[in-house]
């Protein structure tokens, strides 16, 4: 099994995280956005759409942090990151698009590229942009939190699963950013949990060997 990361990348911090949690051993390839070799001709035979991760399992070249994380709970199912109840996972999923779909791509390398270098605003709007984002995004989680009643030691109950697979790394980009996370007691007190959880430890960005 071979993943290619780059250290910053949520998606594929979303990936080591999960593949941790299943215990899962895995090759690593350091792709390196910032000097842009996502887009050579190399990494692009194995994700044509140039973007970090990609998971190499056997003869199948998987894309897309979330598919990915879902063909690992289908094909290695111990320990689960998605509950067995219908609902239930309807509602995990739900947490993770929260993330994976309406906050962390607003604040992508490439958007950020495109919002200073082709519509031509300045460091401080696009940061702010990006801060509009998290706070977005986090806002809706911590609500999500709050409503139901499955929220527990972790975002589902008391053992970490694929919506906190996503969280944690949108935590990272929060802090980057300088964030303010008062607001959002629920998350910080499961963040307090998966900092203290072996797996989330070894995934973290600065544990990576590519992080500058």
């Amino acid at each position: 099994m071979k993943l290619y990361s780059y250290y910053q990348s949520s998606g594929a911090y979303r990936v080591r995280i999960a593949l941790n949690l299943k215990g899962l051993g895995h090759e690593m390839a350091f792709v390196n956005l910032l000097k842009g070799e996502q887009k050579g001709e190399d990494y692009a035979r194995v994700n044509p759409q140039k973007v970090i991760p990609a998971l190499i399992d056997g003869g199948h070249t998987l894309v897309q942090s979330l598919a990915i994380i879902e063909y690992l709970e289908e094909t290695y199912p111990a320990p689960p990151l998605l509950p067995r109840d219908p609902a239930a996972r309807a509602h995990a999923r739900a947490l993770a698009l929260v993330i994976a779909a309406d906050t962390s791509p607003l604040g992508n390398l490439k958007v950020r590229k495109y919002l200073e270098e082709k519509l031509g605003l300045g460091k401080q709007v696009v940061d702010d942009w990006v801060r509009h984002w998290i706070h977005d995004g986090l806002g809706a989680y911590e609500k999500l939190l709050a409503q139901s009643p499955l929220t527990g030691r972790f975002s589902l109950g008391d053992s970490p699963g694929m919506a906190d697979c996503c969280l944690m790394p949108q935590l990272f980009n929060a802090n980057r950013w300088k964030c303010d996370l008062t607001p959002y007691p629920l998350i910080r007190r499961i963040a307090a949990a998966c900092e203290q959880h072996p797996a989330f430890i070894a995934a973290h960005p600065s544990k990576q060997k590519d992080a500058a």
